[in-house]
């Protein structure tokens, strides 16, 4: 009888804690419901009295959107508001297809120019060149206008007419184009490096990225290729679907590539490959760099996670944030961080914990003190909290501060189109050179222009100054200083010689452009890319991949 009742009694208290916990979550529930209403009344009323009571006109549409960014500005850079105006831009980033007349345009020294056609679209049909200066955009004069409103008037809905009046050098040229639907290709290029190595240049991950390099590689393989180089070095990333189904190509069905785990139970989700691959055995090495983000880093990750590929180049992003798109009241919508991204190993690629902030609010990376490691499937350490690290890390390349300022004050881009108006063709895009000639021709066609610049080693000189004249020492190395200063003085004619053959470069970069659009930079990009001389050089030698793809090779 005892025993029942304390059966009956233990129940009870049981039943009581239960209760009791139920009864304050749902308290806590509607404290918090009760928060925000009150203090979304506040901020309603406050723009209410505002608008009655200040004492100029206040645009209420423009504070409260500055409110609302100002209010996601203490999350993360990826959670966004986009007003109903912004909802084109925003499709394009998420889909690559907007109908317009397929051109990059750009404001360079203050005009508003083209400063890309995409080839077989109608800016490039219709001849409009890279340099090209806006004038009128049907009737409206444009020569005053933000590129953001110049680019808006270029688009619309497809198979419209529009007229754009632009300036080529000291010409004046109409241009009549048709609008048409623009999808823009996530590989802008792919072909053979070698006789062996194929190349796939992926840029975005927008609609149809996973078909773009299937296409591409079931084309360099119909061409012989044995070996194959993605290059993802400088993606922002996009669709996570997309990048689910470029590992696909290259792992097993069946395989996990990617989680998201977040506080919502509908948002954890986990990724697998559904089909069978292309080629799960072709030796692979993927690209990357520190612009290498988000969905570029699923795909290198989960590829170096099962020792699928190599990876070469430097750190990416570390861009392990799930962004959903929430629809809002008048066509408005909010982008928001609701997961995070975990690869195979369990790792997650987030480099940056932005819930926590220093009193300045500044968030930093997290310390590799904190970093877990994991392991991959042949059991290499990778660690988390930083991107994805590559297997073969390559040099960073750096380029003197003369070849920074012509480039920076468009002198190598203005005598692009200058070289473009005077000559018709030039050799293919593997082949061209800049000659002597042409470079002799671009140091006298720099005379008389502006595009001074600080040494390094002047700029060494300048702070050892300020901090002699700080921590009172100037005085008595004053004459030592000076002598410095006079003898690292450096001299435009001299440094035009001695940074020749990267100044040559960057006029090539500028020159094929001209030709053969993006298509032509990149493919005359293989012939002098430390990376990709790496990764051809790995590629080569069979030996060496075993080696960096066994548990022994991994240094950390």
């Amino acid at each position: 009888m005892i025993n029942k009742f304390k059966n009956k009694s233990f129940i009870g208290l049981v039943l009581a804690i239960l209760m009791g916990g139920i009864l304050f979550s749902f308290t806590l529930k509607n404290d918090k419901l009760f928060t925000i209403a009150k203090n979304l009344d506040i901020f309603a009323s406050l723009v209410r009295e505002l608008d009655s009571y200040y004492v100029d006109e206040i645009d209420a549409e423009h504070l409260v959107t500055v409110g609302i960014n100002a209010m996601l500005e203490e999350l993360d850079p990826y959670t966004e508001y986009i007003p109903e105006e912004n909802a084109d831009d925003f499709r394009l980033l998420t889909t690559g297809e907007y109908a317009g007349v397929g051109a990059l345009i750009g404001n360079r020294t203050g005009k508003n120019m083209v400063l890309m056609p995409y080839k077989g679209f109608p800016a490039q049909e219709a001849g409009l060149r890279i340099g090209d200066e806006f004038l009128k955009v049907d009737t409206v004069d444009v020569r005053e206008k933000e590129t953001a409103d110049i680019s808006a008037l270029l688009k619309g809905p497809a198979n419209t007419s529009i007229n754009v009046q632009v300036k080529r050098g000291d010409d004046t040229i109409s241009v009549d184009l048709v609008r048409k639907k623009i999808v823009i290709s996530n590989v802008p290029y792919y072909g053979k490096v070698d006789d062996k190595t194929g190349y796939i240049k992926l840029t975005d991950f927008t609609t149809n990225a996973a078909s773009d390099v299937r296409k591409a590689l079931v084309d360099l393989k119909s061409q012989g290729i044995s070996r194959l180089i993605l290059d993802v070095r400088d993606n922002p990333g996009g669709i996570l679907k997309e990048a689910v189904e470029i590992v696909n190509l290259f792992i097993p069905k069946g395989k996990e590539v990617v989680s998201t785990i977040g506080k919502l139970e509908s948002v954890n989700v986990v990724y697998k490959t559904t089909k069978s691959p292309l080629d799960k055995d072709i030796p692979l090495v993927v690209l990357i760099n520190e612009r290498s983000a988000s969905a570029s880093e699923i795909v290198a990750g989960a590829l170096q996670d099962y020792d699928r590929a190599i990876l070469i180049g430097k750190k990416t992003f570390g861009k392990g944030l799930v962004q959903t798109s929430i629809p809002l009241s008048y066509n408005s919508q909010v982008k928001v961080t609701t997961a995070k991204y975990y690869i195979p190993s369990g790792r997650c690629i987030q480099a940056i914990d932005y819930s926590k902030k220093d009193g300045s609010g500044k968030v930093s990376s997290i310390p590799d003190s904190l970093r877990n490691e994991f392991k991959t499937k042949n059991g290499r350490l990778v660690l988390d909290g930083a991107g994805i690290e590559p297997d073969a890390e390559t040099e960073s390349t750096t380029y003197a501060p003369i070849t920074y300022s012509l480039v920076a004050r468009n002198h190598v881009f203005d005598f692009g189109n200058k070289f473009f108006i005077e000559n018709k063709e030039i050799p293919s895009p593997r082949e061209f050179e800049v000659s002597d000639q042409v470079y002799d021709d671009f140091v006298a066609w720099l005379e008389g222009k502006e595009y001074d610049y600080t040494t390094y080693v002047e700029k060494s000189i300048d702070d050892l100054e300020k901090y002699a004249e700080k921590e009172k020492y100037y005085d008595d190395i004053k004459t030592q200083i000076e002598a410095l200063k006079k003898k690292v003085t450096h001299s435009k004619e001299q440094d035009l010689i001695t940074f020749k053959s990267e100044i040559k470069d960057a006029l090539s970069d500028e020159l094929i452009s001209r030709y053969y659009y993006q298509e032509g930079v990149i493919e005359a990009s293989l012939k002098s890319d430390v990376d990709i001389k790496e990764a051809v050089k790995i590629l080569s030698e069979p030996v060496k991949i075993s080696n960096i793809l066994s548990a022994s090779s991994k240094k950390k």
